[in-house]
């Protein structure tokens, strides 16, 4: 691996749009992209799911309709891949990360969590985005069999204890001073 050690890393969880993007992103942003990073465990999986299918990376990463007509399968794909190796996506997204702070925007699963927690030792923060369902609603979402009851998106509902909790309904001021509190705890650590 050629990544070098971070000083802190955000863990992020939450639902379909609940939200972690875009959290992700004005954390990002405050901190800057010279001190932080925003990696994907999704990215490196689209990548090979799209190589070894034939599909349009760059769409996949998309949040459009093409991604949605794959996501069932690659979920299956994904889960047989971590089955056989379960860091083998996490291993992937930190291959080339070079900043102080890493933020993992979409971790999905209790070995996502466990393998940064075994390879970083007292650097991770567990983040979970939460948005109400009419929310989330109004972003687009909808459930789908298969994809919204996969571990995917309930295998860190329970069993995990957050660091914080952000909720992220579209309250502006809110979701600052949320912001405002834990860039505030990670100078402290």
């Amino acid at each position: 691996m050629t990544h070098t050690q971070p000083r802190i890393i955000l863990l992020f969880s939450g639902k379909r749009k609940s939200g972690k993007d875009y959290v992700a992103d004005l954390i990002q942003h405050r901190l800057t992209a010279e001190v932080c990073c925003i990696l994907r465990l999704s990215a490196p999986l689209k990548q090979q799911y799209a190589q070894d299918h034939g599909l349009d990376y760059e769409e996949l990463l998309g949040c459009g309709q093409y991604k949605e007509r794959h996501r069932a399968e690659m979920i299956r794909w994904g889960e047989m891949r971590r089955q056989q190796d379960s860091g083998f996506f996490c291993r992937l997204a930190v291959q080339h990360a070079e900043k102080p702070v890493w933020i993992v925007s979409d971790c999905r699963r209790k070995s996502d969590v466990q393998w940064f927690r075994q390879e970083f030792p007292d650097r991770c923060v567990c983040v979970r985005v939460e948005a109400s369902e009419q929310t989330r609603s109004q972003r687009g979402w909808r459930f789908t069999t298969g994809v919204d009851d996969a571990e995917s998106e309930c295998g860190l509902d329970e069993g995990l204890q957050f660091d914080w909790i952000l909720q992220n309904d579209g309250e502006h001021e809110l979701l600052e001073k949320q912001l405002e509190e834990l860039l505030s705890s990670l100078t402290q650590t």
